[in-house]
């Protein structure tokens, strides 16, 4: 197939691209800065620009949503933009160019207002509710995605979870970086259930989802690897297989509730290049149960992760040098 891929200079985007080549697919990649991928087109630019998406989507049979903008604070409208205005700019497009398939990759934040998630489906996303502009705008963009669905542009919103391994900046780097610094903490006792993916799993599930949209679509699915994880295990065992001490710093949850509530403000006030080191949402994510139910998904893509916590853990202290 013609497949375009947006958002592919990040590691998923690109491993993705990667891998649909490898396949023999044909490859259009669209996204700020080159994509890096040999054998891919790079179509330079935004999902904001509805030119150059009319450009990208021309001639394709399929696309993979993946462009965003993640960020854990900043202007509400920028967020719009991109996860909103840009998916709603594709759809549009893709839908005008005869695209025949479409894999919306969202987030499990979307449906996550706070609360503990023990053993649960994907539920439906919910802006009114989400924690934070990047779930807010992401839960519009999937109910955007999904009610674009019909038998002649079938649509299947997925949802990585924690994805992690070698060459991840989102959540493994910034682990390990901040655990190097001693400024990683385990909040409360750490005992809280989370379930992740392997970056390789989250590659091969999306895959899987190209075929899968032609017989379901119109629902959204939750990806993991299915290994539910003591929180404070799994911070430690990716500091360590980084190269880092295992974190020593430990802070009860209720001070950092509101230490993170804080520091959203004082970033929403000023210009920060940086991530804030604490927020809210993050707070809740580290001291909350988040694992998810994964027959349904299992079903529909005829996929099972063939990358377990333990090989990736080795494959990343191979990586980063360490234990």
């Amino acid at each position: 197939m013609k497949v375009l891929v947006t958002g592919a200079s990040g590691l998923l985007g690109s491993s993705v691209a990667a891998a649909l080549l490898a396949e023999g697919h044909a490859v259009t990649t669209l996204q700020r800065r080159a994509s890096g991928v040999t054998g891919a087109l790079d179509v330079l630019g935004s999902v904001t620009d509805p030119g150059l998406v009319e450009q990208a989507t021309a001639g394709q049979d399929a696309v993979i949503h993946l462009a965003a903008k993640v960020a854990m604070t900043g202007d509400p409208a920028a967020f719009e933009a991109v996860n909103i205005e840009g998916t709603r700019t594709l759809l549009a497009a893709a839908q005008a160019a005869g695209v025949s398939r479409f894999v919306h990759i969202s987030s499990p934040s979307v449906a996550h207002a706070g609360d503990s998630l023990v053993g649960e489906p994907a539920g439906p996303a919910d802006p009114e509710h989400a924690r934070g502009e990047y779930a807010r705008t992401k839960a519009h963009g999937e109910l955007l995605a999904l009610a674009a669905d019909s038998p002649a542009f079938p649509v299947l919103a997925l949802r990585p979870h924690l994805m992690w391994g070698p060459g991840d900046t989102q959540l493994t780097e910034r682990i390990i970086d901040r655990a190097r610094a001693g400024r990683m903490p385990i909040l409360g006792s750490g005992a809280a259930l989370v379930d992740t993916l392997y970056a390789t799993n989250a590659v091969d599930a999306i895959l899987a989802a190209l075929t899968a949209v032609t017989r379901t679509h119109g629902e959204a699915l939750v990806v993991t690897n299915g290994q539910p994880r003591p929180i404070g295990e799994f911070i430690t065992r990716l500091a360590l297989a980084g190269g880092a001490s295992a974190p020593g710093l430990r802070i009860p949850v209720a001070p950092a509730l509101v230490a993170g509530a804080a520091v959203e403000k004082v970033w929403e006030l000023g210009e920060h290049d940086d991530e804030p080191p604490l927020t809210r949402f993050l707070a809740e994510q580290m001291s909350t149960a988040h694992w998810f139910d994964q027959r349904r998904t299992r079903e529909v893509l005829g996929w099972t992760p063939r990358v377990g916590i333990a090989e990736g853990m080795a494959a990343l202290a191979r990586h980063y040098g360490g234990t």
